[in-house]
């Protein structure tokens, strides 16, 4: 909106420092610092409200340290972020822009599943919330929409990167004049570091290009499903999963603007995608949202997010990756989540085939998803394959523990697209 408005008054008046508002770094700065105050000044008016409507979190006993503490807690609290991300976004970006337009759909759509699930825990009662199979009904949805408007839109075009050898190096990364659709996106580790999901349906023949769409389509919905259930699953520590997701908003603002950019592009061998530039000012407002709403939510949280905000976090990231076709480094970039799911399903799994051998379950971790291992003292009377830590670890430093990892995971990210 402000975009609009100042370049309008630089042209016809010539207003000084009105031209500020073409850039991208300054008005993804601009964003980053109105979504860190929109998050820590209105979040304390949030939580009072969802006080005073007694939307307080109900905790199941699981004998876990400082797990009685939390009673109470307002939950929902992923209001604050979603509105620090869809404000600054509207008033700072081009709103003509596809890919803008479809994280503001992924913002609104998630965060309506996640408020659901969440009204239906709190003020109907009922401690499932939301049905499973609409939630993912609601995923599959967003899936869709995603994926078939990068089919269909002419606005959402790559230039492909394009290596000029010289023996047996590569001298040159060049990119063809004219933009296409592509279903290809980057591999990490690999020397030819683009994978076309057309060579998953080469027996297609003449049909293959549109074969390849569908496959990118089912990818899509997979990817947003994963990621959004992943992000729901890793908020159980006060900050640990706005901090992660905080994180990866870094990770993911970079390889946005380096995909943007065409010497970058050009230098780090990834495609070169045109107007994606306006996603690093979404990346701004999510890493502000979440870094804001961290005043809130860290030990001892204030307010937890809910499936409101864990749901859109996950869903956010997942379409953020896909758009900037980088979906293949998220089990990299998205350790966290990955292994708190991996977690769960190896659990579930373990324990069904232990109780079929043996006639009782077993478990390989004290409890799952992942960060509750740590939580859970050792030799409780639980059989495990893992007992240790034996001794319970403080929440706080679980949540830093993981943050670091994180990180490291996220620099990790960046740094495959030169490791081939």
């Amino acid at each position: 909106m402000f975009y609009y408005l100042f370049d309008y008054l630089d042209k016809v008046f010539d207003i000084p420092g009105a031209g500020m508002f073409r850039y991208v770094s300054f008005r993804s700065g601009s964003a980053l610092l109105l979504s860190l105050c929109l998050s820590t000044m209105t979040g304390r008016w949030i939580i009072n409200r969802l006080r005073r409507l007694q939307i307080g979190e109900t905790v199941r006993e699981l004998g876990l340290e400082g797990q009685n503490s939390k009673k109470g807690t307002p939950t929902m609290g992923g209001l604050i972020i979603i509105l620090a991300i869809i404000v600054p976004v509207l008033l700072f970006a081009r709103l003509d822009n596809i890919y803008l337009i479809l994280m503001l759909v992924t913002t609104v759509w998630l965060g309506a599943i996640g408020f659901a699930d969440d009204y239906i825990k709190v003020f109907r009662k009922n401690k499932n919330g939301l049905r499973g199979r609409f939630k993912i009904i609601g995923q599959t949805g967003l899936g869709l929409i995603v994926g078939l408007v990068l089919y269909f839109s002419p606005d959402a075009v790559i230039h492909e990167n394009v290596e000029v050898h010289n023996g047996i190096s590569v001298e040159n990364v060049n990119f063809p004049e004219d933009a296409a659709k592509s279903t290809k996106t980057t591999i990490p580790f690999v020397k030819n570091n683009n994978f076309d999901y057309a060579m998953l349906v080469g027996w297609a023949g003449a049909h293959k290009e549109t074969a390849a769409w569908f496959v990118f389509v089912l990818m899509v919905i997979f990817v947003v499903t994963a990621v959004s259930n992943g992000a729901n699953l890793t908020d159980g520590l006060d900050g640990l999963a706005a901090g992660s997701s905080a994180i990866i908003g870094m990770a993911l603002g970079i390889l946005a603007y380096m995909s943007s950019h065409y010497q970058f592009a050009s230098f780090l061998n990834i495609m070169f995608i045109p107007r994606a530039e306006e996603l690093v000012i979404f990346a701004a407002a999510f890493i502000g949202a979440t870094v804001g709403f961290l005043w809130y939510n860290a030990y001892p949280a204030q307010v937890f997010m809910g499936d409101t905000g864990s749901l859109t976090l996950g869903g956010i990231i997942a379409v953020f990756a896909i758009l900037i076709h980088k979906e293949l480094l998220i089990p990299v970039l998205c350790g966290i989540f990955f292994m708190e799911s991996l977690s769960v399903m190896a659990q579930v799994f373990y324990f069904k085939y232990t109780k079929w051998r043996y006639g009782a379950g077993r478990r390989i971790f004290k409890m799952t998803p992942l960060h509750h291992h740590f939580q859970k003292q050792g030799n409780a009377g639980i059989q495990a394959v893992i007992q240790k830590p034996f001794n319970a670890v403080p929440e706080s430093k679980i949540v830093v523990r993981f943050w670091l990892i994180g990180i490291i995971l996220a620099v990790i990210t960046i740094v495959t697209l030169k490791m081939r």
